[in-house]
């Protein structure tokens, strides 16, 4: 086997749990972090919400703090990680429209936005799912490991 054959060889392993447990380790522990410091100061993220024009400012400000709370800790151990991306999601799409875009002139400043990236990176989480390297990956493999035993011992 050659140089390369054996570096790609070693690419193709890696890529099949390295990328998504490092996009989920960032997103996860950024977001968790960030909910936390919203989740423990409600009164704060209200305030900054109603400056911002955003309807029900209490309610949303808890909404989102606990959405990026709960949303970046499964995110971040890679539970229920698709499902939880959407709403991370939508949470990332709500502030760039109504916060972001306000201050936006054109492609250059929307290009500069970080939301846009979070949304990205949780649409990818979507669409590869966890990765390996998960509670995900290792409860549908247990799962379907008691499903094929279940079916084997039924009678004919």
């Amino acid at each position: 086997m050659t140089l390369i054959e054996q570096v790609q060889s070693i690419l193709a392993k890696l890529g099949q749990w390295l990328p998504q447990l490092l996009t989920r380790l960032f997103v996860g522990y950024f977001f968790l972090e960030t909910g936390w410091g919203k989740v423990h100061n409600i009164e704060g993220m209200t305030e900054r919400f109603t400056d911002w024009g955003i309807p029900f400012p209490h309610f949303n400000a808890v909404l989102s703090g606990y959405t990026e709370l709960i949303g970046g800790a499964l995110v971040l151990v890679g539970l229920c990680t698709r499902l939880v991306s959407i709403p991370m999601i939508i949470n990332m799409l709500v502030a760039v429209v109504s916060v972001r875009l306000k201050k936006v002139a054109g492609l250059d400043d929307f290009v500069e936005l970080d939301e846009p990236l979070y949304a990205l990176a949780f649409l990818w989480l979507v669409c590869s799912g966890p990765g390996l390297v998960s509670i995900d990956h290792f409860l549908w493999r247990f799962l379907g490991k008691k499903r094929a035993a279940s079916q084997a011992v039924k009678p004919a």
